[in-house]
């Protein structure tokens, strides 16, 4: 059985690569050292201007350079994203499962179709709104 202060187990081998790939550069990029590099390189760039009389190779350097990072970057977070999001809804999912009295019709229903959430959404706020306020007093130390 397992308890709750027990380390998750997912896979003997744990993550692979691109996730541990994505994670450090999300990490890395998301830091306030890459926001103060960035600016540095962006005024070093500015500054270098002169020397080469602002052509055209001069401007094409940062418009290349910044072009192919954020296309990189669109994946990294995109990866990272997905990632977050699948691990939440596991976690919302396992508490819908454990929780007596919770319905589980919205175990996997970010898969459903746009309009089956709506019609969910809208039968949820329904039954709250029929409810009205019926919570029993809060538990002492909860």
């Amino acid at each position: 059985m397992s308890t709750m202060t027990e380390t998750p187990r997912v896979g003997d081998a744990g993550p692979g690569a691109f996730v541990r790939f994505t994670d450090a550069v999300a990490r890395m990029t998301g830091s306030s050292f890459a926001t103060l590099f960035a600016a540095a390189a962006m005024l070093v760039w500015l500054m270098s201007g002169p020397m080469f009389h602002f052509s055209d190779t001069w401007q094409l350097v940062v418009n290349t350079g910044t072009t192919v990072l954020t296309f990189l970057m669109v994946f990294v977070i995109q990866a990272t994203q997905i990632r977050d999001s699948t691990a939440l809804h596991v976690k919302l999912d396992e508490l819908i499962a454990v929780t007596s009295g919770a319905s589980d019709r919205a175990i996997g229903i970010e898969r459903a179709k746009e309009a089956e959430i709506d019609r969910m959404r809208r039968e949820l706020e329904a039954q709250v709104a029929g409810a009205g306020d019926e919570d029993p007093p809060p538990r002492d130390g909860v």
